[in-house]
């Protein structure tokens, strides 16, 4: 089985970003009246179970805010419905998402499909060259795959079209991939080979296109959908436990049209203002009813933290089942949550796993107070059909960690610098200071504090997916 997922050390400092209004528009539609015949016990059952529900929900909304609403925000991108490419791999800046990969210049697509479908437009790319398009809707689960491993290198044009759209398929278009809420996202990966390869990346994110349907087909637009007010976000702090959650929550659902297998939910929730209609309004709760909706997120949290420590820390469960389609979490909402505390819009198992090491060998967290190797055996480096890379992050902001080298991880476009074990396997030096000259082209710079590593392994082979391949041990000294 493949070895446990990232673990944090502290949900309370998940990655920040700023906040602040962008729109003139009023705010939100005014609350109606929740049902009063709930009882506190009941209404802290409820807050649990639409908490661990909503905080994927809750979660791709802030960093959505974060770059597609708020242009005082310094992870802001652009606007809704255009491509906007960053020519550059991520570094200790790059703030608004947890483990962030640090391999593949991103594009990033926040797509409103309210008013018509967008096209997308991916130019022919290099056969050697791993590329892909992640498209993840509003409750973060992943819809479908453009790329290497899908649809291969050639190119074409594909229809993203939202929950109302009842078209056909225009002349020309690859493949129609339908999202069940009206905001979702595109997250675009393209492989860097190293800095002399910048500007080839350049290029194929200039042919990186998206067009409304309407201008696709040369035809008249429909009329427009109407301005959404954004509501400014919570902290990643105040999502842990303020009561305002779920105002945030009710906002985002008003963009995401209840699912048949989960009406009865939707309507239980109900029972206490949660929901696009809803009138949850944390500052008129009734002294018990506040504590009693703090009770039930703190009930989330806790039966996430058993579950983490239980099931993900001992390898039972892995990045596998946190990630994918609704098909693939099978309705479990604890695991989707789980993934998006740990890394958000993490990846499908058969496109990218992310085996983590967080402890040394005799299960000791890992501390940048010591020194550590890690060493792949001869013909034991990740079975991928794309690339690997092994990353540091500091915790518990599970950030990437600013050093002399500017390097944040190792990987195999690398491996032509590195130097080989006498028997051709690999060590790596992962500690805070280096570890001599001699050694420094090996060396995985570490924080003075605690620290966890994530593999990555992108387009991965059977070995890998079905745990015959084992991800090597974290050994101090």
């Amino acid at each position: 089985m493949i070895r446990r997922l990232v673990a944090l050390a502290a949900v309370t400092l998940l990655a920040g970003c700023a906040q602040g209004g962008d729109t003139d528009a009023p705010s939100a539609a005014p609350a109606t009246t929740p049902p009063a015949q709930v009882g506190p016990a009941e209404a802290r059952a409820i807050a649990k179970e639409a908490y661990i529900y909503g905080f994927p929900i809750v979660d791709n909304y802030r960093v959505q805010y974060a770059y597609f609403v708020d242009k005082q925000d310094p992870e802001y991108k652009g606007g809704w419905n255009e491509i906007h490419s960053t020519a550059r791999v991520y570094t200790p800046e790059d703030t608004a998402v947890q483990t962030p990969n640090s391999d593949t210049p991103y594009s990033m697509l926040g797509a409103d499909l309210r008013a018509e479908p967008l096209v997308l437009t991916v130019p022919p790319i290099e056969p050697d060259r791993y590329y892909s398009l992640q498209f993840i809707n509003g409750y973060t689960n992943n819809i479908a795959y453009v790329g290497s491993r899908t649809t291969g290198n050639g190119g074409g044009k594909y229809l993203f079209a939202g929950p109302g759209w009842q078209g056909d398929t225009p002349q020309g278009i690859d493949e129609v991939i339908r999202s069940d809420t009206d905001l979702a996202g595109v997250i675009y990966r393209t492989q860097l080979f190293g800095p002399s390869d910048l500007e080839s990346v350049k290029r194929i994110q200039a042919g990186y296109q998206v067009a409304p349907l309407s201008v696709y087909l040369n035809a008249p637009p429909p009329p427009g959908a109407p301005p959404i007010d954004f509501v400014p976000p919570l902290t990643p702090e105040q999502q842990v436990n303020s009561p305002q959650f779920f105002e945030i929550l009710n906002f985002a659902l008003r963009t995401a049209p209840v699912l048949p297998d989960e009406r009865d939910m939707r309507n239980r929730f109900a029972r206490i203002g949660i929901g696009p209609d809803g009138g949850f309004d944390a500052d008129t709760l009734t002294p018990e009813m506040r504590q009693a909706v703090e009770d039930g997120m703190a009930d989330a949290w806790a039966e996430f933290n058993t579950f983490k420590k239980n099931e993900l820390d001992t390898g039972k469960v892995g990045s596998a089942q946190l990630f994918g389609t609704a098909a693939d979490l099978k309705g479990n909402y604890l695991h989707r949550m789980a993934g998006a505390v740990l890394g958000i819009y993490g990846n499908t198992a058969a496109e990218a796993l992310y085996p983590g090491l967080v402890e040394d060998s005799d299960g000791q967290p890992l501390t940048g107070a010591n020194n550590y190797t890690v060493r792949f055996a001869p013909g034991q480096l990740p079975p991928v059909n794309a690339f690997w890379s092994l990353t540091m992050y500091e915790l518990p902001q599970s950030q990437l960690v600013p050093n002399e080298l500017q390097r944040y991880l190792i990987n195999s476009p690398m491996l032509p610098s590195l130097v080989p074990d006498p028997d051709g396997g690999y060590t790596f030096f992962v500690q805070n200071a280096s570890p001599g000259a001699g050694k420094e082209s090996n060396w995985l710079p570490a924080p003075k504090g605690p620290f966890q590593m994530v593999l990555r392994l992108y387009w991965p082979k059977p070995d890998a997916l079905n745990g015959t391949w084992k991800p090597p041990q974290v050994v101090r000294g």
